[in-house]
């Protein structure tokens, strides 16, 4: 399981992640990949070393140069490149909200919009609902509260260690992050769009008697989006797993260490 895809409800589907019977609290590391991991090395190392010569070449002879940019080194309209456009300033329901009716604008719309369903306010009703009509037009909510209402049950939240209001035992920590990796349109129009978010998803329940502990997956989201009052909203959505890279050697953080990482780290307001 992993955020926003905790049920199937009317267009906005998703996947159940199966979490490892293990505890990995307890700090357990994967068996030593000595051949790959020293193949990664040397990989890395010799990309590092290409990229610090392209740097070096780029900025080595600039006599010839008036300091306006080229063409040639303008990023490409659709990369994930930063532009170094504003973020918006408005929020509503805590959301961000304003984007610009452009691409860039529908792929920050889509960016915060996994970010805010994939939030533990979508565990609590009353903040479910303010984020629900706060991102999805008019008839996409309506159709999906009920659909949500039902889908995080008093049953649900207990299989995931929250009481029937979404709150967690007192001493644990519920973690539900979207975390995007990068976006792409794959249909744009002046007045709907398609974007795709990439994104690292955290989940699951942080303390010592939890035996549903913080684990990762990875995600893509696609939004269906149309301009509406001023801004982009999301008619539609669907989830699909990964891609996914090969996991790393690290070791499992602690509950108290995940729990502490949670609290002093916050979130995002993306903006492409």
């Amino acid at each position: 399981m992993t955020p926003g895809d905790e049920h199937d409800y009317g267009e906005h589907t998703g996947t159940r992640l199966r979490l490892p019977e293990t505890d990995p609290y307890g700090g357990a590391r994967r068996p030593a990949r000595s051949s790959s991991r020293s193949l990664v090395t040397v990989v890395g190392v010799v990309v590092l070393l290409i990229a610090a010569i392209a740097f070096a070449n780029r900025g080595g002879d600039d006599s010839g140069s008036s300091g306006t940019a080229t063409e040639a080194n303008k990023p490409e309209t659709k990369s994930t490149a930063p532009t170094g456009t504003k973020p918006v300033e408005s929020k509503r329901a805590g959301i961000p909200s304003g984007f610009a009716r452009t691409e860039q604008g529908a792929q920050s719309a889509a960016a915060n919009y996994a970010v805010a369903l994939g939030s533990t306010g979508m565990f609590k009703k009353d903040s479910r609902h303010s984020l629900v009509d706060a991102v999805y037009t008019t008839g996409a909510a309506a159709k999906l509260q009920g659909a949500m209402d039902q889908a995080y049950s008093a049953d649900f939240l207990a299989k995931m260690g929250l009481d029937a209001g979404g709150a967690a035992p007192k001493g644990n920590t519920f973690v539900s992050r979207v975390v995007p990796v990068g976006t792409t349109v794959e249909a744009y129009s002046d007045t709907t769009a398609k974007v795709a978010v990439w994104y690292l998803g955290l989940i699951g329940m942080s303390g010592t008697t939890s035996t549903d502990p913080v684990t990762s997956s990875w995600k893509t989201w696609t939004f269906d989006l149309t301009w509406a009052d001023g801004d982009w909203k999301i008619a539609a959505d669907t989830q699909r797993n990964g891609p996914a890279p090969v996991p790393g050697d690290d070791q499992a953080a602690t509950s108290d260490e995940i729990s502490k990482a949670i609290e002093e780290y916050g979130g995002f307001t993306y903006a492409r």
